[in-house]
Formats: structure tokens, C-alpha cells, sequence
């Protein structure tokens, strides 16, 4: 059983690195023609680095600068990947950030960020996507589907976080989000779901692995006694979004070798 992307297009956002670099590498290698979106200049190089990936590996792409928090750059973003490619089939809303603080010392901008890029930019690129998926409809020489959604969100949509709310907010209100997406456009064809990653092994979350120690502290969260890789989130995407999955809509899917099982809890708690 093959996943197949033959002839689809795909917006990855926060694609320069971490689970967006793995979830494009996985895409392209499926099929897709995959647009690498970063945020900045500082990170171009990057993004042309998981393009040359790609490209080496016989996939297709570009890369894209867009701040997703920017209404104006996300429009742009899409309007621009409609003329080169002539629609976009799949949306990943990957983009995120964390300015991580206890509560009492959290600032309305570090709560601004957080929820501009996470939540916010979801609902951005989300209503551009679908949009899109509208204008074009059905195409079945592309997808039984009209338009495939993912949202990428975290275990934290589920797990309080201490000294991350804004963060644990944007994720939680995520899943409503992408809930409400699935039921409201459901009888348009358009399929969107949630992945909920757990400790996966990128920059975002380097101090948590960096050193055996902190390794060794983490692994006791996780049942399954190793830390996820992009990869991990990537093959779960590349299924989500191909028609093998046709019938999947509306759901949260947790990638986090049992995190979600409270490993605390395993001897009694």
C-alpha cells in the first residue's frame, strides 16, 4: 500500500527546520510539490537547505518568507503559490514559537507572540487554504478530497504546562479550531485534522536533550523510552494527507510514544 501526493501541492509552514523540515521531507518523497515556508531572512539558508534535500532526493519545491502572524504575508503567500503551481491541495500549519514564563511574570507581548503565531497564523493560513480548496473543488486526477488540513499542535492541547501558558493555550484552543473546521466544511470534501506531537528531538525543545542527564529525565515521561524524531511526524502527515486516509476527519492523533499515559502514574502514581 503505497502513499501517494502525485500531483499535489503543499504549503508547509515552518518548514526550515524541526518537525516543518521533516513533515516537507516526507511530503516531497511521497509526491508533493512542497512550498518550504520560513519566517525570516536569518532563516533562509536553512530552508534552502531542506529544499536541496528535496530536490537531491528527486522531490520539487520552493521556499517561501512569510510571517504566518501577517495577514498580508499569508494572503500573499498563497496568491503566489496559486499562479506558479495553480492551487494548493494540502496545508500544513506548522509554524510555532514558545517565550516561555511563569505566569505572574508573562508579558502581554511574550502572550501576544505566542498566540499570533500559533493560533492565530492556523486561522490565517487555514482560511486561505480552504479559500482555495473551494475555488478549485474536486479534482479527483489529484485527490478524492477537496483540500486536506493538518494542524500541527502538541500534547499540550491535553496536558497543562506550568510556566508555558501561553503556550499550552494557543495548542489547546487549536484543537477546537480544527474541530470546528472539519464540521463546517465536512460536506465540502475538506478533511482537517490534528497532530499531536510529544517530545520530539528538534531545536525548540534542545534543552530537554541536549545532555544524557536531561535526556535521562525526559525519557522518564515517555513509556515508549526514546524521543520522537521529525520523521515520526512526517510519515503520520504523509498518510493524513493522501486518500488512504479519506475517512479520517475531526481528530486529534497523538505521536508521543505513550506520553499521554502519565508515565508518573505507571507504579501508582
Amino acid at each position: 500500500m503505497e502513499i501517494s501526493l502525485q500531483n499535489q501541492v503543499a504549503v508547509v509552514t515552518g518548514a526550515s527546520s524541526g518537525i516543518g523540515s521533516g513533515i516537507a521531507k516526507s511530503l516531497a518523497a511521497a509526491g508533493a510539490t512542497v512550498v518550504v515556508n520560513h519566517s525570516s531572512e536569518r532563516s533562509l539558508g536553512e530552508a534552502q537547505a531542506i529544499l536541496k534535500e528535496i530536490t537531491d532526493a528527486g522531490g520539487n519545491g520552493i521556499t517561501y518568507q512569510c510571517d504566518v502572524s501577517k495577514e498580508d504575508q499569508v494572503i500573499k503567500m498563497f496568491q503566489d503559490t496559486v499562479s506558479q503551481f495553480g492551487t494548493v491541495d494540502i496545508l500544513i500549519n506548522n509554524a510555532g514559537i514558545q517565550k516561555d514564563a511563569k505566569f505572574t511574570d508573562m508579558t502581554l507581548d511574550q502572550w501576544n507572540a505566542v498566540i499570533g503565531v500559533n493560533l492565530t497564523g492556523q486561522f490565517l493560513c487555514a482560511r486561505e487554504a480552504i479559500k482555495e480548496f473551494l475555488r478549485r473543488g474536486i479534482d479527483t486526477s489529484r485527490s478524492i478530497a477537496c483540500g486536506k488540513i493538518i494542524h500541527i499542535s502538541s500534547v499540550h492541547e491535553i496536558i497543562p504546562w506550568a510556566g508555558h501558558a501561553n503556550y499550552a493555550a494557543s495548542k489547546g484552543a487549536i484543537r477546537m479550531l480544527m474541530q470546528t473546521l472539519a464540521q463546517e466544511y465536512g460536506a465540502d470534501k475538506i478533511r482537517v485534522n490534528s497532530i499531536c506531537p510529544g517530545a520530539i528531538q528538534t531545536p525548540i525543545n534542545k534543552d530537554a536533550w541536549s545532555t544524557p542527564q536531561a535526556l535521562n529525565s525526559l525519557l522518564n515521561l515517555i513509556p515508549y523510552n526514546r524521543i520522537g524524531q521529525p520523521q515520526d511526524i512526517g510519515n503520520l502527515a504523509a498518510f493524513l494527507a493522501s486518500d488512504l486516509a479519506d475517512y479520517i476527519t475531526g481528530t486529534s492523533i497523538f505521536v508521543d510514544g505513550a506520553m499521554t499515559t502519565f508515565e508518573s502514574f505507571s507504579t501508582g502514581g
